[in-house]
């Protein structure tokens, strides 16, 4: 999730169990707690695959974070040792805020390293955008009254229980939309008689009320949109993947390698100027995918050549009316979005901001 969610969430936690003796500080130093997991984002890794690939790793594992909650549990007694409560409890605590971090992520489509050092893919339960003011405003409602009033002698002690509920209660619903979502898939695939390779259902952008979904089948791909308020069956739109060609022309990349791992092979390949471009499907929105990369360059005779320097794809971000226009679908199953032609983008050269 994004800073300020990971941050109010930290907060809310050492808030409810430490905020009795600590006051407004349990407030603060859980919001730095909440975030220390993402400070991983400073290591530069080699390249922009590796960057992305090894982000969430180690610093999201729960072995590591259990191991430096005593690490950590124990310099603070050491050091700062406070007679109100018991060395148990501030354990306790620095885990939670921890472990809550790393499992919220998971909860995220980008993938969470839970089990490293073991080599099993990243976590990726995709029911919750990266972004979601529905998750984030009671935690953030909470800890800012907390701060404003102090925790001590009001209700805003009680306050951050209430709002750790509330924002569980929610992130326990997504589950449901994405349930709900994925039988829609189950019977637009069956309607069309495909039987896919895999699926992929995941929550766009800022909101749980509309799914983007996926199946890949081979060279292509279907991708839909679903609403809680659809009436009818969903529509799927065929889209190329050229897996099959791209995946020969990467057979000896250890960057693709590693791109087909973190994303359980949810891949789009394009010959761009020359270039083997390698889409990560899961994030972002049709035609809109913040991870791109120019893995090889193959020449005339179809001869190709590994980059052995990469760097992420230009990619724009989506205009306003884009995003209003996955709001009017949420609403309306009448307001359709022409996926085709947004995720045509990906077959073209990115255009220079310089242009005319």
């Amino acid at each position: 999730m994004d800073s300020i969610t990971q941050a109010v969430l930290g907060a809310s936690v050492q808030g409810a169990l430490l905020g009795r003796w600590q006051g407004r500080k349990a407030l603060l130093y859980g919001a730095a707690l909440g975030t220390l997991p993402d400070l991983d984002v400073v290591i530069d890794y080699g390249d922009a695959v590796a960057d992305m690939t090894y982000h969430r790793g180690f610093s999201h594992s729960l072995l590591v974070t259990a191991a430096a909650s005593v690490l950590l549990a124990w310099l603070v007694r050491r050091y700062r040792p406070h007679p109100g409560y018991s060395a148990m409890r501030l354990w306790l605590c620095i885990w939670l805020v921890l472990t809550t971090h790393i499992l919220l992520d998971a909860f995220t489509t980008y993938g969470t390293q839970l089990f490293w050092p073991l080599s099993t893919p990243p976590v990726a339960i995709s029911s919750i955008f990266i972004i979601d003011p529905l998750y984030t405003i009671p935690l953030l409602l909470a800890v800012l009254g907390g701060l404003l009033f102090g925790l001590l002698r009001t209700g805003w002690l009680r306050a951050q229980s209430v709002a750790l509920l509330l924002s569980s209660l929610y992130l326990g619903s997504t589950l449901i939309g994405q349930q709900m979502a994925g039988q829609r898939l189950e019977q637009a695939l069956a309607a069309r008689g495909i039987e896919a390779e895999s699926t992929f259902v995941a929550a766009t952008p800022f909101n749980t009320m509309l799914w983007r979904v996926m199946a890949v089948d081979g060279d292509d791909y279907y991708e839909g949109l679903v609403s809680w308020f659809d009436q009818r069956p969903m529509e799927l739109e065929r889209l190329p993947r050229r897996a099959s060609e791209g995946q020969q022309a990467l057979e000896q990349s250890p960057q693709h390698a590693r791109l087909r791992w973190f994303t359980n092979d949810l891949l789009r390949y394009d010959l761009i100027d020359g270039q083997w471009v390698v889409t990560d499907l899961r994030l972002g929105m049709p035609g809109y995918h913040p991870f791109r990369f120019a893995l090889a360059e193959q020449d005339e005779h179809g001869d190709v050549q590994l980059i052995s320097s990469v760097e992420k794809w230009p990619m724009g971000r989506p205009p306003l009316a884009d995003l209003l226009a996955l709001r009017d679908r949420a609403l309306s199953q009448d307001r359709p979005i022409a996926i085709g032609r947004l995720a045509g983008a990906l077959a073209r050269a990115p255009v220079s901001e310089s242009a005319d």
